[in-house]
């Protein structure tokens, strides 16, 4: 038998007939994250104070976390955007728990990017753990199998105490649940700017294959349907972890401190992703939510609001890993790996012989009403009895003024055009080997080798390639192909651009593998909203956003905000991760980031111009951050992206051209492989070479495609330039310098086991 709170004395217990008798009772409603508007509002909803059940639910779900009060304003432009994708209509997109996308062939993919940045840096391994065990469930409430994660990263300087303090922690949190499920990470960013000290960021992204006929959405009807809890017991960890409560208890009498970030256990979660599995394949599920931010109070509020409104629960039914646990804390605790079914009375035999197959725990907590209200009793007294929608999607909205920084004119004026240049060969190359071996640009391998990237078998492409990319369908070897990218130093000076190049590049990543983009899940990490400079950016951001999916032609299914992410006074650089994800009809063409063979032409895709500021080379070599960041060309990206796609079969591989420009794709291409390559540059060396100029790739072909390579440029109007051809055990710019692979791999690897061990 589950362990059970017992029933407080009657006189304790702040029950909703106790809350109509005294109006005037002094509530916590400031320590708990409300405003004094916010309190007079749910007054006002509810004719009455609210318990302090009520007020634990309410300070949850309108936490700035869950109810997303000052980004609505903007988000809401994103469905403006047609919902369908390049090859059809969404199935499911913003709204609910994962967006769903046709991919062909009668499968679906959902996949959804989210962030648990403010609990990594609290408690790193559990913070980062329970991140990924947090999206992955969002993706089988979708009626998804999870087949792949990522994990954008973002930490402070790599020679800072408090970044060897969080970052083990994260990597081995983020691998070993990951691990533990089974699941491929098959791609990522680890990014270090002195920002991010004190304010990690770990955004979470998972991927998961259905079939059309499986989709499950989050909603509750049917009066008299069973509403069942089933996975891990609750507890008293992840109390407001990611909403808005520290681990102050309302009774004085209970514990004094409960810990505010979840605990994970990925092995229950596993027995939950094949028991949640077959309970679809059984038929027996009528709705479903998991149980994330908010918990309870979430999970019951939004399936009673998505549905016929109105739900009954008895919260003393709920299995605790703790008895001593207040209503309070049952409905805000965040503990792992809990989902919520709404189940027709027929069928809970047969639900509840499948969660005892899988060892799974269940209980009937409730039903389905059609009375419009949320109603929880505890032990038979009611401690909740509120409209769903209100909790759950009627929260404040706040239109937070915002204004172009007073500081943002100087900032673009101070270009990388002044800053001492590199202008011999002997000068070019030793700005090539410190760039690579620089902490954003060097070797991810003592992160990416915690991770498993290979389980299942169905890994196509993965670090260091420029997307991850996984098998689909054995048969016919359809596949997915997803890219995660953002250049903070490029949002700070001038976000909208800032988005959109985020955008273009993850676009063009998945380009480069062979795969048509399809769609976008965004995780959009900024300072704090009530700061006029970072709502601006927000702002500008969203809008760049909503533009370029508008022309490039791709859907938002989804995504996360997640503001308040700064130090003292000192705001993150505005993040706004994209998260891209592209169908490619059989994996097997797919073309790899890596040089092939000797012998073939290189040759380089797109127009390079001098844009170097807010480059690695301006930051790695001057500290500096100023000017305005590359221009965008979204006409040029497309162009580029489905030249791309027809050099399926013709190019052997292709490289985009992003962080470090076309010397850091070289690098990559010939260190990955092993295969040297001799280049010519026309023009300026050392703006060819470190430029980030966008919509560019490096592509390899057989000497005898050069000129159907050519033709093909020509169709879709992208520049091209013969660069050289790979071969040898050096990397050589003609009439500069030459580097041999050797060296130039020692710096590139060196640069994380030096620093972590």
């Amino acid at each position: 038998m589950a362990d059970t709170a017992s029933a407080p004395a009657r006189s304790t217990l702040d029950t909703v007939a106790v809350a109509a008798g005294d109006p005037d009772r002094e509530q916590p409603w400031a320590e708990l994250g409300l405003k004094a508007d916010e309190y007079d509002r749910i007054k006002e909803i509810l004719g009455r104070r609210p318990t302090s059940s009520e007020l634990a639910m309410y300070s949850v779900m309108w936490s700035e976390h869950c109810s997303y009060k000052s980004s609505k304003v903007h988000l809401k432009q994103f469905g403006e955007i047609p919902q369908e994708t390049p090859i059809g209509p969404m199935l499911a997109g913003i709204g609910e728990n994962a967006g769903v996308i046709d991919i062909g062939q009668g499968y679906a993919v959902s996949f959804k990017v989210e962030s648990h940045n403010h609990p990594s840096y609290v408690e790193p391994y559990q913070g980062a753990a329970t991140g990924v065990g947090g999206i992955v469930r969002d993706i089988i409430a979708m009626g998804a199998r999870p087949v792949a994660v990522m994990d954008p990263l973002r930490f402070g300087p790599l020679d800072a105490d408090d970044t060897h303090r969080v970052l083990p922690g994260i990597v081995a949190g983020v691998g070993g649940y990951g691990n533990c499920l089974g699941l491929p990470n098959i791609g990522g960013e680890a990014v270090f700017d002195e920002t991010y000290l004190g304010n990690p960021l770990v955004n979470a992204l998972c991927v998961g294959v259905l079939r059309h006929e499986d989709l499950h959405l989050a909603k509750a009807s049917g009066e008299g349907n069973l509403v069942v809890l089933y996975g891990a017991r609750t507890g008293g960890d992840g109390i407001g972890g990611v909403s808005v409560l520290a681990s102050e208890t309302f009774d004085a009498d209970g514990p004094a401190k409960r810990p505010s970030v979840q605990v994970g256990d990925p092995f229950m979660e596993k027995l939950l992703i094949e028991c949640t599995l077959e309970l679809f394949r059984a038929g027996v599920v009528a709705g479903i939510q998991d149980l994330g931010g908010a918990g309870l109070s979430c999970a019951t509020s939004e399936l009673a609001s998505a549905g016929d409104g109105g739900m009954f629960v008895h919260l003393d039914k709920v299995p605790l890993r703790d008895s001593t646990l207040s209503p309070e804390e049952i409905l805000m605790s965040e503990s792992q790996e809990r989902m919520m079914a709404i189940v027709e009375p027929g069928d809970i035999a047969a639900f509840l012989a499948i969660t005892t197959k899988w060892d799974v725990e269940a209980a009937v907590i409730g039903e389905v009403t059609e009375t419009g209200r949320l109603v929880i009793d505890w032990h038979g007294e009611t401690v909740v009895d509120v409209p769903p929608r209100t909790v759950a999607h009627d929260g404040p909205v706040y239109e937070r003024p915002f204004a172009r920084p007073a500081w943002q004119d100087a900032l673009q004026a101070d270009g990388a055009e002044a800053l001492a240049r590199p202008t011999t060969g002997d000068e070019l190359r030793a700005t090539l080997l410190r760039l690579v071996a620089s902490p954003n640009l060097c070797d991810k391998s003592w992160i990416t080798d915690q991770y498993d990237r290979y389980v299942q078998g169905n890994t196509v492409l993965a670090q260091p390639a420029d997307s991850g990319m996984v098998r689909v369908d054995e048969e016919t070897h359809l596949g997915v192909s997803v890219a995660t990218d953002c250049n903070g130093r490029f949002a700070k000076l001038d976000p909208f651009t800032g988005a959109q190049l985020a955008l273009a590049e993850a676009y063009r990543n998945v380009a480069t593998g062979g795969a048509v983009p399809l769609a976008v899940s965004d995780c959009l990490n900024f300072g704090s909203p009530e700061d006029t400079d970072v709502m601006w950016q927000f702002a500008e951001a969203c809008r760049g956003l909503k533009e370029a999916c508008l022309e490039l032609g791709i859907p938002v299914t989804g995504g996360n905000v997640s503001l308040y992410n700064q130090t003292g006074e000192t705001a993150i650089l505005p993040t706004p991760v994209v998260a891209v994800l592209g169908v490619i009809d059989d994996v097997r063409r797919r073309t790899p980031s890596s040089f092939q063979a000797e012998g073939e032409q290189v040759v380089l895709l797109g127009r390079t111009r001098e844009e170097l500021s807010g480059s690695e080379w301006a930051h790695v070599v001057h500290a500096h951050l100023g000017g305005l960041p590359p221009k965008v060309s979204l006409r040029a990206e497309r162009n580029l992206a489905r030249l791309l796609k027809d050099l399926v079969g013709i190019a052997t591989s292709a490289h985009d051209l992003s962080d470090g420009g076309l010397a850091q794709a070289l690098a990559e291409s010939a260190m990955v492989s092993g295969i040297g390559a001799t280049v010519t540059l026309e023009d300026d060396a050392f703006v060819g070479l470190f430029s980030e100029s966008a919509a560019r790739a490096i592509v390899t072909v057989a000497a005898e495609d050069v000129e159907e390579l050519r033709a093909l440029c020509a169709r879709h109007d992208v520049p091209m330039a013969e660069l050289g051809v790979t071969g040898g055990d050096a990397l050589v710019v003609e009439g500069q310098f030459t580097v041999p692979l050797a060296e130039l791999r020692e710096a590139w690897t060196a640069t994380l086991p030096a620093a972590l061990g």
